[in-house]
């Protein structure tokens, strides 16, 4: 364990649990990560551009970076970069158990309509920092009570970092009534149809609209094409179905719009990187319902 590192293993699994780490520079951001537990990056100091799957967005010193299960992110940062890190498995927090407590999912965490940067006020920042600290000096006291008083920590952080993305977005949602209402129409159409409809043409036609104009709005807007949209969308709906349910595969595919259970498993592994299975073994599956 490195000095700047902290981790909690789950004993059975022997699997990391909990971690906190605070970093001074972005040689620990440099390479692609993928992880199977949720990310909470907290920038202090430092800017530079956030990777995060197939799209690139900029950030400032104040800046919260929130990266969902094996969601690809890296960072290029040239100057000094300073701030800490927290991961968490969902076996030891998950999101959907404790959601009627913090209802991040979606906000913070597999967010496709939204960057994964949130820009931060000074004061916002420290707040957080600040109970980060806190979850820093919690793993560093073992005990019986450790993962209760991490948890607490946890989810005081999360519900502080949803309260502000979530400010930010009615903000945004403000200035949008006064935009084009066909994204609205867009995000509309994809929550009710992406089971059903996967191709940007689909869409387009739905819209009435061309697939050019719909791919300008969408990556205009989103920062992606339409496709990719589409994609995430059932990427997010594929990961939660295989976390929170013992379905099998077969089921999950026919449920997301895929006749074939092989071609399923290799449109998941060719955006996920990882078999279906394998984001179930390492993940964990049906907890929230054990």
């Amino acid at each position: 364990m490195k000095e700047n590192s902290w981790e909690l293993i789950n004993p059975q699994s022997k699997n990391l649990a909990f971690k906190v780490f605070e970093f001074n520079d972005a040689q620990d951001f440099k390479e692609l990560k993928k992880y199977n537990y949720f990310s909470v990056v907290l920038i202090v100091k430092g800017e530079g551009t956030l990777i995060a799957d197939i799209s690139e967005y900029p950030f400032t010193q104040n800046s919260l970076l929130c990266f969902s299960l094996y969601q690809p992110f890296k960072i290029r940062c040239d100057g000094k970069l300073r701030g800490m890190t927290i991961n968490f498995h969902p076996e030891f927090f998950c999101l959907h158990k404790h959601r009627n407590e913090v209802s991040c999912n979606g906000v913070l965490f597999n967010n496709i309509y939204e960057s994964p940067v949130l820009d931060l006020t000074a004061e916002e920042a420290q707040s957080l920092f600040t109970i980060m600290s806190g979850l820093k000096t919690e793993i560093q006291r073992p005990g019986a009570s450790q993962p209760e008083m991490l948890i607490s920590y946890l989810k005081i952080l999360l519900i502080n970092a949803t309260r502000i993305k979530v400010e930010r977005r009615n903000r945004i949602e403000l200035n949008l009534n006064d935009g084009p209402e066909i994204l609205n129409n867009l995000k509309d159409a994809v929550e009710e149809d992406f089971t059903s409809l996967h191709s940007a043409g689909d869409y387009a036609k739905l819209l009435n609209i061309s697939t050019a104009a719909l791919n300008r709005l969408s990556k205009t807007h989103f920062n992606k094409t339409h496709s990719d949209l589409i994609t995430d969308r059932i990427i997010v709906e594929a990961k939660r179905q295989l976390y929170l349910t013992s379905k099998a595969l077969k089921l999950i595919a026919y449920e997301l719009g895929f006749n074939d259970e092989f071609y399923f498993s290799r449109f998941f592994k060719k955006n996920v990187a990882i078999s279906p299975q394998y984001f179930r073994d390492t993940v964990g599956f049906d907890r929230a319902n054990a």
